[in-house]
């Protein structure tokens, strides 16, 4: 297991002053982890709120590192911030997606500013976010519940009224601020609000029936003629998902790449500490059980062979597409159809190899330290956290999408679904 190192760096002025430093992100975010590590299992059995976590997060000064770099600004990039993603997941998987969802989310009104009916200039939200130091949960997608119509946007003189329930997967329970596609009444259209969740027209329940994935923060949200000023309107999406532009359709691959970080950083944390463990037992004397110390054993050293090969090939793969979304980013309202679809491609590849990787690892590390002294049942978080955050997404369909592709060069499709 990690320890925390003696000192940490802490901005004395919170994020908004922090230096333009690209060296700097990495270093804070391995202090971060390291300090996460150390109370994760504490963390995850007491399934608390995670505001502790989220100030741990701010006091970092991560929640506005992905503020997009230039003259006036101080953040990094996309690959900067799949980087953290990775290595707090590690430490701690439901902080990971927590703080996943919060990067996409303030890239809302500039993934929406590519479609003809954005209002909202992408600065004003990433400037409210990174000055106010907000932390963003929500969604602009349309809602996966069945038999659950979605919120409804009513226009009345002042701007509009919030109407309906919707859960979310994380953050909702400790956010500054919700994100929420709602369907205007009248129109096809889906109009993406900020909202205050400490309104007293909105009500929010904390989610607490996940297997794993404990601390993300996932809750109900209930809006009850919640007033929205057109200034929190920041753009509004086609009925017809034929007519979204392909920029925009980047916002649910770009949550999924960052969650298949997650994956990733749960499966190369848990491989780490199940090695630390088995190193931890080698020093012990041979006994009529155990002939040979764990460090000679070949049965051992094939499996963690096989599981380290397991993580490298999903972090190869993972990698090109990020590299390919970062390249995307950038176009914006230039981006093609082609080169959409590309991104796509690699996205769903890196989501099949990664899910199966972190459910292989997970699982089997248990077997390897189930019987050792670090070996607890502290340890099945792993497992857990994996199972919770690859459940809603099969890789059987990715696959599926991936074959139509590569033999018929079918493209994937415009969705706005995650």
């Amino acid at each position: 297991m990690r320890t925390p190192k003696k000192s940490a760096i802490r901005p004395t002025s919170g994020p908004v002053d922090r230096p333009a430093d690209d060296e700097i992100w990495p270093r804070v975010t391995r202090e971060l982890a390291d300090d996460l590590a150390v109370d994760a299992p504490a963390r995850d059995r007491a399934g608390k709120a995670p505001f502790d976590e989220v100030a741990r997060l701010r006091e970092a000064g991560l929640p506005a590192l992905l503020t997009p770099p230039g003259p006036s600004r101080r953040g990094a990039d996309w690959r900067a911030a799949c980087t953290v993603i990775r290595e707090i997941s590690a430490a701690d998987s439901s902080i990971g997606e927590l703080l996943a969802h919060h990067y996409v989310l303030s890239w809302t009104a500039r993934f929406l500013s590519a479609g003809a009916t954005a209002s909202s200039a992408p600065e004003t939200l990433e400037n409210r976010t990174t000055q106010e130091r907000w932390l963003l949960a929500g969604g602009i997608e349309p809602s996966r519940t069945i038999g659950r119509p979605e919120p409804t946007l009513t226009p009345v003189d002042g701007g509009y009224v919030l109407e309906g329930r919707r859960s979310f997967a994380s953050g909702v329970v400790v956010a500054d601020r919700l994100i929420v596609g709602a369907r205007c009444t009248g129109t096809s259209e889906t109009l993406v609000a900020l909202v205050d969740p400490a309104d007293p027209a909105v009500f929010t329940e904390a989610g607490t029936d996940r297997i794993g994935q404990r601390l993300a923060g996932s809750g109900t949200v209930t809006f009850d003629q919640v007033l929205v000023s057109p200034r929190d309107i920041l753009g509004s999406l086609p009925g017809d998902e034929h007519a979204v532009a392909p920029f925009t359709t980047l916002a649910p691959l770009a949550l999924r790449l960052l969650l298949v970080h997650v994956g990733l950083g749960i499966a190369e944390g848990a491989l780490a500490e199940a090695r630390d463990i088995s190193r931890a037992t080698q020093a012990a004397p041979p006994t009529d059980e155990y002939p040979v110390s764990s460090g000679e054993d070949p049965y051992l050293l094939l499996a963690y062979g096989e599981l380290a090969t397991a993580a490298h090939t999903a972090a190869a793969v993972v990698e090109r597409a990020t590299e390919a979304l970062a390249r995307g980013l950038p176009a914006e309202r230039s981006l093609g159809v082609e080169e959409r679809a590309d991104i796509a491609v690699l996205v769903a590849a890196a989501e099949a190899v990664t899910s199966r990787s972190a459910i292989q690892i997970t699982t089997r590390i248990l077997e390897l330290v189930s019987d050792t002294a670090g070996g607890g049942p502290d340890f099945d978080r792993f497992w857990r956290n994996a199972r919770a955050l690859t459940a809603s997404s099969s890789p059987a369909h990715r696959l599926r999408d991936i074959g139509d592709h590569y033999l018929n060069g079918t493209h994937p499709r415009l969705t706005l679904r995650a």
